[in-house]
C-alpha cells in the first residue's frame, strides 16, 4: 500500500510552472506555516488539483520533505520554483490568502509551509484526471488516498498511464511504472537538499549549535561542482562563516566526527582564535541515521580540500 495526496493548487502557481517546465523540483507552498504536514512520507506521490469548478488533477511530483520556514528562506531555496516570478509577487499572494496586508511590508518574514516535490510533472489539459467520486466540495486544502482503496488505486493507475505515454512532460523520465504501487526514490534538487539538511540537524549548526536560521547553510561535504550529490549524507549544517572556511579547506571533520582546524588559518591570516577554540569538538549528529555524514564524503574532503 502506498499513499497519495491531492492538494488544491493556486492556478497562477500551476500556470507559471507548467509554462516553464521541466523542473527538477518545486515548492508547493501553503500561506500558513502553523501546521506540520504529515500526510505523506518521502517517495510517495503528491498530486495537485485546480480550484473548483475545474475538478481535475493536473500534475504532481514525488514528495520529498515538508518544512515550515520563513518566506525569505523559501525564496532563497527555490526562487521561481515557488511558482512566482519575484519575491514580491509571492509575498502578495500570501498576503491575499491570509487576508493580512501587513505581510506586504518587505520587513515582514512570515512563516509558510513548504511541501517539496521532486521530479514534478505538469500535464496539458487533454491529460487531466477527473477527481475521484469521493472528492467533496468542502475540501479546502487537500485529501489523502491510499492504493489499498479503489479511489487511491484509480489515481495511481491514471498517473502511471499518463507518465508512461508522455515522458516529456517531466524531467529525466517517468518516476513511476506499471505494476504494484511502490515508493519512488526522490532525486533531490538544491532546495530540497537545503531544507532536508537544515531540518535534519534540527536547525542548529553542527559545530557551534547556533540556531539563527538566516546564517545557517546546508554545506556539501563533497562539492556539488566536483561531483557531490544532493543527498543528506553529503551535508552538514554550518554557520555561514564556518561553511566558507570548510569550502576553502581551512576546517574539516575527522573520521571520529571531530571538528579540525588547519594551522594554515593562522599562518595565512595571523588570526583564527575563535575557530581554534572549537578544534577537536565533536560535531553534532543529525536526528536521522539516514542523514549521518558519509565517511566516504568526509574522507574526500580531508584528502582533496583540507589544507592540513
Amino acid at each position: 500500500m502506498v499513499r497519495l495526496y491531492v492538494g488544491i493548487t493556486d492556478r497562477a502557481w500551476f500556470d507559471m510552472l507548467c509554462a516553464s517546465s521541466p523542473h527538477d523540483e518545486v515548492n508547493f507552498w501553503q500561506p500558513s506555516g502553523s501546521k506540520h504536514f504529515r500526510a505523506l512520507k518521502g517517495g510517495e506521490l503528491f498530486l495537485f488539483k485546480l480550484h473548483a469548478p475545474e475538478n481535475f488533477v493536473v500534475g504532481g511530483g514525488v514528495f520529498s520533505h515538508a518544512s515550515n520556514v520563513p518566506l525569505s528562506i523559501a525564496w532563497e531555496s527555490f526562487k521561481q520554483k515557488n511558482g512566482a516570478e519575484t519575491l514580491s509577487e509571492m509575498r502578495a499572494r500570501i498576503a491575499r490568502y491570509r487576508h493580512d496586508a501587513a505581510i506586504l511590508d518587505p520587513r515582514q518574514d512570515c512563516m509558510i509551509g513548504c511541501r517539496i516535490l521532486t521530479q514534478p510533472f505538469f500535464w496539458p489539459q487533454n491529460l487531466w484526471i477527473k477527481v475521484p467520486e469521493s472528492w467533496s466540495a468542502n475540501i479546502v486544502q487537500g485529501k489523502g488516498f491510499d492504493t489499498s482503496e479503489s479511489d487511491g488505486q484509480y489515481l495511481w493507475d491514471a498517473v502511471t498511464e499518463r507518465l508512461a505515454v508522455s515522458p516529456g512532460v517531466m524531467s529525466e523520465g517517468p518516476p513511476v511504472r506499471y505494476g504494484s504501487p511502490q515508493l519512488i526514490v526522490p532525486r533531490l534538487g538544491q532546495g530540497a537538499f537545503r531544507l532536508l539538511v537544515t531540518d535534519g540537524y534540527e536547525r542548529r549548526c553542527a559545530v557551534t549549535g547556533e540556531r539563527t536560521l538566516p546564517i545557517l547553510d546546508a554545506a556539501h561535504i563533497k562539492a556539488f561542482r566536483r561531483g557531490g550529490e544532493h543527498v543528506p549524507s553529503n551535508g552538514l549544517l554550518l554557520r555561514t562563516d564556518i561553511h566558507r572556511l570548510f569550502d576553502k579547506g581551512y576546517v574539516s571533520v575527522t573520521s571520529e566526527g571531530r571538528f579540525v582546524v588547519s594551522q594554515r588559518l593562522k599562518a595565512d591570516f595571523e588570526n583564527g582564535k575563535p575557530y581554534y577554540e572549537l578544534d577537536g569538538k565533536s560535531v553534532r549528529r543529525p536526528r536521522s541515521r539516514d542523514s549521518m555524514p558519509s565517511e566516504v564524503f568526509l574522507k574526500w574532503h580531508r584528502d582533496n580540500c583540507f589544507l592540513g
